[in-house]
């Protein structure tokens, strides 16, 4: 048991109180009514790395995972054979990424799932653990990822680093931890070594490469390692958090983070507030800023009969931060000349929903993205600024139909929704693979209390 509620002790870095929480963490701590989720989280990343599976960079990370690990500790899904754990992990980790499908923490917009989940089930697969250490293990790997995002926030992305790929490897690091039963003071030396395995550029924004879906896998990678080192002794320092050259004072340079406010931050009520269970699961493909306009404009269509031919014009009132992302430059934007384009592209995605009532992954294809009457209709889509704006994944759409109508919707995200989860889902995993007993693997998911991994994840090696 973790006892009660560990809010830090002057002098202890905050490191070692993390990983100390880590390594106590039970299945039996965590609250029943978040139980579900985690189910929900390995289900989720299953359906995205099914998806992801046939594309070019899933089958570029195989290739190098064939040649690095040679190993049989860990399945390579689907029928990838089998790797060393830390290969397996980057395999599912660009995987799961390589479509933007996955959960995402509002505050500081990392991305999670395709971190944590890869790197407990390779772990898990390693050591031969029981399902509830790889549950434990999921939960302190969300909890350290919304911890660390959270002191800086969206910070990172406006210095043009990518948030995943900064926090990943500390998520990782604690998941591996505690999936292979680590002690506190093994998980604080692997805390340590994943800080020197933080990165991550930004630069794929401007030409759609893919950068960023390494970054999910590389971080997964890392904090496997860093754990596997850890094991075997080897040191990493006490201060990555919150020593003189620590992750913040060197990646946010300049800035305040003020001492009192960081330990708050990381430590502050661990088993007590589970801020863990703050990623929102995505249900489109794109950008995670995009996807409550998206919702906003479904409604619309399917509450008023709207079709794109309705459409004259419209607005989205969005946050400044944000508004570099997915609204500029707009050219780019209006016509994506490439998958990543089209995710990252808030008036295209935003005409697919118009103009189809829905957006699934067909709508990344060259066929959705060089179609005329979508093209024109995104070129009909604005966007205006507004500071007031990015408190969460926030803003407001407006439509102007040429019957004079007009409508406006505040675009917000919602809680989560299991039924879309699982819709999501069954999409993905059709979509990857066939013969597959789509309502088995749900049953092991999320029928009872705690997944059954082997069940799970067994039928698809």
């Amino acid at each position: 048991m973790t006892g009660p509620p560990n809010d830090g002790t002057p002098g202890r870095p905050a490191a070692r109180v993390l990983a100390d929480w880590t390594a106590g963490l039970q299945w039996a701590d965590v609250p029943a009514a978040q139980h579900p989720l985690i189910g929900l989280r390995a289900l989720d990343t299953l359906g995205l790395v099914l998806a992801g599976g046939s594309t070019a960079a899933a089958a570029a990370a195989r290739a190098v995972a064939s040649r690095q690990g040679k190993s049989d500790e860990a399945g390579i899904l689907p029928g990838g054979g089998r790797a060393a754990a830390a290969w397996a992990a980057f395999v599912h980790g660009v995987t799961a990424h390589c479509r933007d499908f996955d959960d995402t923490f509002q505050d500081s917009v990392v991305h999670p799932g395709s971190v944590v989940v890869p790197a407990a089930l390779a772990a898990g697969e390693a050591e031969g653990a029981a399902d509830t250490d790889i549950a434990a293990a999921i939960v302190a790997g969300y909890e350290v990822a919304a911890r660390l995002g959270g002191v800086a926030g969206r910070r990172f992305h406006m210095r043009g680093l990518h948030a995943t790929g900064i926090v990943g490897p500390f998520a990782a690091a604690a998941t591996a931890g505690r999936t292979m039963g680590l002690d506190g003071a093994a998980i604080a030396n692997a805390l340590g070594l994943a800080g020197s395995m933080a990165g991550g550029l930004m630069a794929f924004v401007a030409d759609g490469s893919w950068s960023k879906w390494l970054h999910a896998g590389w971080a997964a990678h890392g904090g496997i390692v860093a754990a596997q080192m850890a094991a075997e002794g080897f040191r990493g320092p006490a201060g990555a958090l919150d020593g003189r050259h620590n992750l913040y004072a060197a990646l946010l340079a300049g800035e305040e983070v003020s001492p009192a406010a960081l330990t708050e931050k990381l430590t502050g009520g661990l088993g007590a507030v589970w801020r863990g269970a703050e990623a929102h699961f995505k249900y489109y493909p794109c950008a995670h800023v995009i996807q409550p306009y998206l919702d906003a404009a479904i409604d619309l269509r399917r509450g008023h009969g709207l079709t794109g031919r309705d459409i004259a014009g419209g607005i989205c009132r969005i946050a400044p931060w944000a508004a570099q992302i997915v609204c500029e430059p707009r050219a780019g934007k209006i016509r994506p000349d490439s998958e990543m384009a089209a995710i990252a592209s808030l008036p295209y995605l935003l005409a697919v929903a118009l103009a189809e009532g829905a957006v699934t992954l067909d709508a990344l294809d060259a066929a959705s993205r060089t179609d005329p009457a979508i093209l024109d209709l995104a070129a009909r889509l604005a966007h205006e600024e507004d500071p007031a704006l990015g408190r969460g994944f926030d803003g407001v759409l407006i439509l102007e139909c040429g019957d004079g109508r007009r409508f406006e919707r505040p675009a917000s995200s919602a809680p989560p929704d299991p039924g879309k989860v699982l819709a999501k889902f069954r999409v993905n995993a059709r979509r990857a693979a066939s013969g597959l007993d789509i309502d088995a693997l749900e049953r092991a998911a999320v029928a009872g209390s705690l997944p059954d991994f082997g069940r799970l994840f067994a039928p698809i090696r």
